[in-house]
């Protein structure tokens, strides 16, 4: 066969297989006229340089793994050396990581020094942040059931709701385009000095914004090599309110307000009143394209939700249309 059916065959150009020639990756037979000639072998030799390649080996480093087909094994990672191939290209992406996560660290190091320049706020410098009251739940903490009132959500169209964050931005709920958005929907979020409704604690679902947060940003990173394209909480307090909050937990992500409660009447959310005031019951909905793609309710434990929420993304992985 030619070198244009080769390349299509293998999904990749022919540039690509010219290359891999060059190298002595794929010897074509010659013909009379001097035309190379491919045949199956060279199709399937192709396209195992460019699955390997995608993990992250490089093209060079493939060749242990073409021998080992030459050899007449059937898999290309039968033998010994492609094992070795194998480990080196995972101690390599090791490497990467590591060096990666430092890079991350020094970064997020700066990013909370900077937010917090002038603030009056200390940094955070550990996970755990805030007050142990706060962060901590009652071992005894009721459990809220599923009364069926998040079960028209998923597939719904999202309002034209526009929504202000915590930098000070409108945002547009039906306008947060391909990639997912996670947006977890919370009471009220308790803060040193503040006391909470009375009762709080036995109100199933009301206690854990705070460790529910603080979870939220340390998966954070994991969220959005996860799918996650944004991250977003919301509740009803306002804007000033939220600011104390993003800035005494370390938050790497804005808060949304909506003090009027207009998405849950939008959108017919679940709500409860508490001291004498309305509030969003906890649930967390993953919107793309202007729809819920997916709603958890009820929410419980909060503290453990954020992994919830990785679990579901990593185990849905998203499609394109």
């Amino acid at each position: 066969m030619k070198i244009s059916e080769l390349a299509r065959r293998a999904d990749v150009t022919t540039k690509a297989v010219r290359y891999y020639e060059s190298l002595g990756l794929i010897t074509p037979e010659r013909l009379a006229n001097g035309y190379r000639d491919y045949d199956e072998t060279d199709v399937r030799l192709v396209r195992e340089i460019k699955a390997l390649h995608r993990l992250g080996i490089p093209v060079e480093g493939t060749r242990p793994f073409l021998e080992c087909l030459a050899a007449g094994r059937p898999h290309a990672d039968d033998c010994p050396a492609s094992l070795a191939g194998y480990r080196q290209a995972v101690d390599e992406l090791t490497e990467r990581i590591e060096a990666l996560t430092a890079r991350r660290a020094t970064l997020i190091t700066n990013l909370n020094a900077a937010a917090h320049r002038g603030s009056g706020v200390t940094p955070p410098t550990r996970p755990e942040t805030g007050g142990e009251t706060y962060l901590t739940l009652p071992a005894d903490l009721p459990a809220p059931t599923d009364n069926g009132a998040a079960d028209h959500l998923p597939g719904t169209q999202v309002p034209p709701v526009s929504l202000l964050n915590t930098a000070g931005k409108a945002i547009r709920l039906d306008a947060l385009g391909p990639r997912r958005t996670v947006i977890y929907i919370y009471p009220l979020t308790g803060r040193p000095g503040t006391d909470l409704p009375e009762g709080w604690n036995s109100i199933p679902g009301a206690r854990g914004c705070t460790p529910e947060a603080c979870g939220f940003r340390d998966h954070f990173q994991d969220l959005l090599e996860a799918g996650a394209g944004r991250v977003y909480g919301l509740s009803s307090q306002d804007t000033d309110y939220q600011n104390e909050v993003v800035e005494r937990l370390g938050l790497p992500f804005d808060m949304l307000s909506d003090p009027a409660l207009g998405l849950a009447d939008t959108l017919g959310l679940p709500t409860f009143e508490a001291g004498g005031t309305r509030l969003f019951t906890r649930l967390t909905l993953v919107i793309r394209h202007g729809e819920i793609e997916h709603a958890f309710y009820p929410v419980f434990p909060p503290d453990e939700h954020a992994q919830q929420v990785l679990t579901w993304l990593r185990e849905n992985p998203c499609r394109s249309p």
